[in-house]
């Protein structure tokens, strides 16, 4: 029996229902199986991805850029966070719900617990926020109250600075890493997202954990994997070195917009089968209508 947090508050529950749970996590890097997780901003695609049978679905703070036109993952609100988790909940039954605290919002204690509380609210089974040892403290309040915590160190979106991704490509950097990721699992973090780190780096980190790791542009020596879908997708017309495409739906997208557009020019949409037609003594009974 196991304890997990449905976003109604921590309930016991048991091993069938573990797969949904956020312990599952922990089981799978005990047993050698890699965590699949995937960003998800809305209801459709949350559907899709569910079914996928991917492990953990993640309302990424990444929704600003990808979504929402922003320029930075800083003008990301709570009220975005919680509006997209909300979307993104309805169509989960299977996968680990995981929702990011966004800039700012979790500057203390209490303000970090109250966030924590208001995305499990919206459906969240577990929050991700970034940061090493100065967030420590952030992680213990939450699980205190109840809510699983996942990490996140390496590249830090949320206050990165400058051209530079890779962090950790130095020893100072890469021991950093390491002393972070090993004081959020102190902390109580039930996994940790390593971020643009070296491979070999990540690998030393993922061995001194108990909890899984996930990478996103860390390699193949993570406990688990992410990818922003929109990248996944190629839905942008840029690619990151770390991201592999594994459709081109922007180019699908584009095309199929273009043919739309001129079969209404054209005249060509819409046609005979796409109308709704009325019986003819309606049609009678309406013409004269229309003409009282």
């Amino acid at each position: 029996m196991e304890y997990g947090y449905s976003g109604k508050g921590v309930q016991e529950v048991s091993d069938e229902e573990l797969r949904t749970t956020p312990g599952i996590l922990s089981e799978m890097k005990r047993r050698g199986e890699p965590v699949a997780m995937l960003t998800c901003y809305d209801f459709p695609t949350a559907i899709l991805q569910d079914a996928s049978n991917v492990d953990v679905i993640l309302v990424g703070d990444s929704v600003g850029i990808n979504v929402l036109g922003y320029e930075s993952p800083q003008q990301v609100t709570m009220a975005d966070m919680l509006h997209h988790t909300r979307a993104v909940r309805r169509g989960v039954r299977n996968a680990i719900l995981l929702a990011d605290l966004p800039y700012r919002s979790y500057e203390t204690d209490s303000q970090a617990v109250d966030n924590a509380r208001l995305l499990a609210d919206a459906g969240a089974d577990m929050v991700k926020l970034e940061g090493a040892e100065e967030v420590a403290g952030r992680i213990e309040a939450i699980t205190a109250d109840g809510m699983p915590v996942v990490g996140h160190v390496g590249h830090l979106p949320q206050t990165w600075k400058g051209n530079r991704h890779v962090y950790g490509d130095r020893a100072d950097e890469a021991a950093r890493v390491l002393t972070g990721a090993v004081a959020l699992e102190a902390a109580g973090a039930a996994a940790v997202v390593l971020e643009c780190v070296p491979e070999q780096v990540a690998g030393v980190v993922s061995r001194a954990l108990s909890i899984p790791t996930i990478g996103i542009g860390s390699g193949r020596r993570c406990d688990g994997q992410v990818l922003v879908a929109p990248d996944l997708l190629g839905l942008n017309d840029f690619s990151f070195r770390y991201s592999k495409r594994y459709a081109e739906l922007g180019r699908t997208a584009g095309k199929a917009f273009a043919r739309y557009v001129n079969d209404v020019k054209g005249k060509r949409y819409p046609a005979e089968e796409h109308r709704y037609r009325i019986r003819n003594e309606e049609l009678r009974k309406f013409k004269a209508l229309a003409e009282e």
